[in-house]
């Protein structure tokens, strides 16, 4: 009922027969960070800002504009995440055209290396990836990688 009335959506993993050991359990959004904030009783925004739920929050509310953003223009979102048996997961692969591309969400304003570490997951099963980026905290543009640029959430 949640999903039909578009309070929250459940994120499905990308998953191929050659990826088996992949995790197979979609991820849940709430897609009104206000009211998961009610509904986790963080009030302030003092605790939003530096709760320990601070950056799942911050995860939440990037996931949901760039999903109302394909939504507003009319368009499916092919969007799934990458979790392997070890628990290395990316946030969010978006596929067109049987591309993917990964985006990694970090509540830093100067996310480094390791913040895109598990894109060779997509290389490792075989998949055609394209260039990422990390969405974060930062004011501008910066280089993660050659490839990868760290993107701020302002620019959603």
């Amino acid at each position: 009922m949640l999903v039909a009335s578009g309070i929250v959506y459940l994120l499905e993993p990308y998953h191929t027969n050659i990826t088996k050991w992949l995790v197979k359990t979609p991820k849940l959004y709430f897609l009104d960070t206000g009211l998961c904030a009610y509904l986790t009783e963080w009030s302030s925004p003092e605790t939003l800002e530096a709760g320990a739920m601070s950056g799942a929050i911050l995860e939440t509310f990037i996931f949901s504009e760039i999903l109302k953003s394909y939504w507003h223009h009319g368009r499916h979102a092919p969007f799934y995440f990458d979790r392997d048996k070890d628990r290395k997961e990316i946030d969010l692969l978006i596929v067109q055209d049987e591309i993917v591309y990964p985006l990694e969400f970090k509540k830093s304003a100067a996310p480094g290396k390791d913040a895109v570490r598990n894109f060779k997951l997509l290389k490792n099963a075989g998949l055609k990836a394209a260039q990422g980026a990390v969405i974060c905290l930062t004011y501008t543009l910066l280089p993660v990688t050659e490839h990868i640029s760290a993107v701020a959430v302002g620019l959603l």
